[in-house]
């Protein structure tokens, strides 16, 4: 938090809403639905890949404020199972810019210590996208500042999937398939993400009210924050904004909150204690 306020001018909007934050409370780990790159492009009459050409500047900024946040992991969803659908042009054009995002970004990653990670199906991507992938993971794997999870042909029900096959896979190895129990904590620590902590927040651009399939283990008790803002239109601003929003919820994950949101001295209140306290018909 300290970093962000450094790199920000006193006054200025970001910064207003930078001192307006609870640094005891940033998220540790925020994922992101980055949608509408395609929209974006054609209101201005583009080819869809310009859009998603100009998705990579949100992308830089998203990952450096969360660096200057202090994040823990940031988890962006870049491709999902579902993308294959789309023309192929498109889908090379793609793999043409994740290349080129991996090979320009790799010296900020080492500079802020970013731990690069891809999740999903990624032995079905072209050999040269996994070389690409695996030579960034393997330079940053020493990283221990941020997570950047970067989820590729992803599909939160593929991954559901793959941990429970994998489960399988090791209690056959094991000799104990048959005293097999499935438990959360087993399933977690088999998902893509096993040994982070789930997202407190889930971002998505474009005002589609929908998860699309990703995290949806992980996604459990995360505040969920859409913005009409298309994803390259995204910048600091929206994502300090999101951050204060979270902030001023109450998270509960199921039980009650923790102040009264009614007085418990008023009679009302305590005509309803008595009325709990009647025997059952």
């Amino acid at each position: 938090m300290k970093d962000l306020l450094q790199a920000l001018t006193p006054g200025e909007r970001d910064w207003r809403l930078a001192t307006q934050l609870d640094p005891k409370r940033i998220p540790a780990h925020i994922a992101i639905i980055m949608d509408g790159n395609g929209r974006w492009a054609k209101q201005r009459n583009y080819h869809r890949i310009f859009g998603h050409k100009a998705g990579i500047a949100a992308v830089r900024i998203a990952v450096e404020t969360s660096v200057q946040l202090g994040l823990e992991a940031l988890t962006l969803y870049a491709f999902s199972v579902e993308n294959w659908k789309r023309p192929r042009h498109e889908i090379e054009g793609l793999w043409l810019l994740l290349k080129y995002y991996l090979q320009r970004e790799l010296s900020t990653f080492m500079a802020n210590d970013i731990q690069l990670v891809a999740i999903g199906r990624q032995e079905s991507l072209p050999s040269t996208v996994q070389a690409e992938l695996q030579a960034v993971m393997d330079k940053t794997a020493g990283n221990r500042g941020m997570r950047l999870n970067l989820a590729i042909n992803y599909g939160g029900r593929t991954e559901l999937i793959d941990a429970m096959n994998s489960i399988l896979e090791n209690a056959r190895l094991e000799g104990n398939l048959d005293s097999l129990e499935i438990t959360e904590d087993s399933v977690s620590s088999h998902l893509y993400t096993a040994g982070l902590k789930d997202p407190d927040l889930l971002i998505r651009t474009s005002g589609e009210m929908r998860v699309s399939n990703f995290l949806l283990w992980q996604i459990a008790y995360a505040e969920l924050y859409v913005t009409e803002t298309l994803w390259p239109d995204f910048n600091r601003t929206h994502l300090l904004e999101a951050i204060f929003d979270f902030q001023n919820r109450d998270r509960r994950f199921g039980g009650l909150t923790r102040t009264p949101l009614v007085n418990t001295d008023s009679p009302a209140f305590m005509l309803e204690e008595e009325m709990l306290e009647l025997p059952l018909a």
